[in-house]
């Protein structure tokens, strides 16, 4: 068998000899067909993508969640803008968004911004309705205006569990951020 195989070598080309050097079990092999994956080989390649899987799907729902949390930071940012510059030209708050040119704004998790006149209201009235933090006292003493975040649930404490991802704007206007983070 070494006989022919010299004797292939020295027939042929040199660009061929030198492949047949390389890959020597090309000749063992009657079949030349067999370029077809193994089940190991299979079951290793989908092993890999779904590790890659396992590690990208988290990272990309943590950076799209923090990227919906900065939109709605700063959309609440210039809302209050805003009812401030429309405080200052009118000598009033608005009544709803729609006065100050947001008829009908959403945050980025598909639910409405809550809007609510303070200044110049009977407190009494607003007593249910008011943010308050973690010492009960209330956010704002002008208007509240905040986010009811990613789960779409609200309560008036901050201290509430389903208050903690809620983008509020306290300190009238001092802070506007994540609620767990005030």
């Amino acid at each position: 068998m070494k006989k022919d195989i010299f004797k292939i070598i020295r027939t042929r080309p040199f660009s061929e000899v030198r492949l047949i050097k390389l890959f020597p079990f090309r000749l063992l092999t009657k079949n030349r067909h067999g370029k077809a994956f193994t089940l190991i080989e299979l079951l290793l390649a989908v092993a890999i993508i779904g590790t890659l899987i396992a590690v990208g799907v988290p990272i990309y729902s943590n950076a799209l969640n923090k990227a919906r949390i900065n939109q709605a930071i700063s959309k609440i940012a210039l809302m209050g803008q805003k009812i401030d510059d429309f405080l200052v030209d009118n000598g009033r708050l608005p009544t709803n968004l729609s006065e100050i040119g947001e008829p009908n704004p959403h945050d980025p998790w598909g639910y409405p911004y809550h809007y609510l006149a303070i200044l110049g209201k009977d407190k009494q009235d607003l007593e249910d309705k008011w943010r308050k933090d973690r010492f009960l006292i209330p956010l704002n003493t002008d208007y509240d205006l905040y986010s009811i975040g990613k789960d779409g649930d609200t309560n008036a404490p901050l201290t509430a569990n389903v208050s903690h991802d809620d983008i509020v704007r306290a300190n009238n206007g001092g802070y506007v951020g994540v609620a767990y983070k005030y």
